[in-house]
């Protein structure tokens, strides 16, 4: 099986994160990798925003948990590096573009030996008022629309290994 066949069948959501930052050189290549990602008519309407201060951080986070229902609770797991990533609201095919440069996200993530996992809510939290204060308060203006939030960092327990394939995963005519 060659490299990159192997990181996608072994790459695993990880959900336990150590306050180890990933290395900047690292962090790098994984947004570069983002940025190649497919994007209908080669529009690349996505943008990566990338949160590293913990304030930052903890208050998307709260807001995160609260759009969850479940306030107080964790839902970025610990991760020292938070990747939000956006599309531009106007682009037809953008959350299915944004949604490709999150698996580039993870996928380069894991062959460099960084954790990582897809956490959701990126689009309520955006929505709000509070999300465009963020937006703004970073310097991002237009119309965003949040797709996914791609954590990183270095996991604190060992990943389990990947569920068996479903039987009928593939339909083959």
């Amino acid at each position: 099986m060659n490299e990159i066949i192997r990181c996608l069948c072994e790459r695993r959501s990880c959900r336990s994160y150590c306050q180890t930052q990933v290395e900047e050189e690292k962090l790098q290549q994984i947004l570069k990798a983002g940025t190649y990602a497919a994007s209908g008519m080669g529009r690349q309407p996505a943008k990566i925003v990338v949160l590293q201060k913990k304030e930052d951080i903890e208050a998307l986070e709260t807001l995160n948990a609260a759009i969850m229902g479940r306030p107080g609770t964790h839902p970025f797991y610990g991760a020292p590096t938070v990747c939000i990533v956006l599309t531009k609201a106007d682009v037809y095919t953008g959350v299915e573009d944004a949604s490709l440069v999150m698996g580039n996200l993870m996928n380069a993530a894991h062959s460099l030996g960084v954790d990582s996992c897809w956490i959701h809510r990126a689009k309520e939290e955006f929505e709000s008022a509070e999300g465009k204060k963020m937006l703004e308060k970073w310097g991002i203006e237009g119309d965003w629309r949040g797709v996914g939030h791609c954590i990183l960092g270095y996991a604190n327990a060992e990943n389990r290994p990947a569920a068996e394939r479903k039987e009928d995963y593939i339909v083959r005519i």
